[in-house]
Parts: C-alpha cells; structure tokens; sequence
C-alpha cells in the first residue's frame, strides 16, 4: 500500500491534493492545500465520483471512469480513480493561471499508475 502523493506537487499550477477512499469520503493523504479545506474537497468530490457511478449504471454504460474534470473560474479540479483499485481516488486542485490542463491531467495518470493501494 502506498499513500505518498507528494509528486502531485510537481505539476504546474499545484494548490493541493488528497488521496480519498470513495466508500467513506475519508482522506487517507494530504499534500499542499493552503487555505484549501483538503478534508472537505476530499468529502465533496466523493459525492461527485458516486453520482457518476450511478450515472454509468443508470445509463447502462459498459465503462470506467478515467477522470473527472470540473472547470472553475480560477481553477481546476481533477479526479482520478486509481487503476488498481478504483475505490480509491486522488482529488488534485490547481490554480487555472498557472496550469497546464493536458499536461496536468498526463502527470496525474503516471503519478497514480505508479500507486498501490
């Protein structure tokens, strides 16, 4: 098991990340945060992995979520399932300004597929 997320703050734009088990909304690691409320980012976006879930249920939709992107005006919000154990996730928030989406997004899938849990 591996709960070190310290290279999410390697990727550009970094504000704060945290790795969080989808069937509690409990953060089982922090990195950065700032002013950033990391706990209930990690209790929040639960929500929004679960509602896709069933989304994909309802739909009838043989697939897996990769990722999910939400766009604010001053940042980005991106979370990842872990490949290995998709009830797992990490939640990484970065500064819109400062951010590059695509690369982000690339850094992020190497930095969990290297992660077991």
């Amino acid at each position: 098991m591996s709960t070190d997320i310290s290279k999410t703050g390697e990727i550009s734009g970094f504000v704060g990340a945290c790795l969080v088990d989808l069937d509690t909304g409990l953060m089982l690691a922090s990195a950065g945060g700032g002013a950033l409320d990391l706990e209930a980012a990690a209790a929040l976006h639960t929500q929004v992995v679960k509602a896709k879930l069933d989304a994909i249920i309802t739909l009838g939709l043989d697939d897996i979520i990769e990722d999910i992107l939400i766009t604010l005006g001053k940042q980005y919000h991106l979370i990842r399932p872990l490949e290995n154990n998709p009830t797992v996730f990490i939640s990484l928030v970065l500064d819109r300004k400062g951010s590059n989406l695509g690369m982000a997004r690339l850094q992020l899938k190497n930095v969990t597929s290297g992660m077991m849990f």
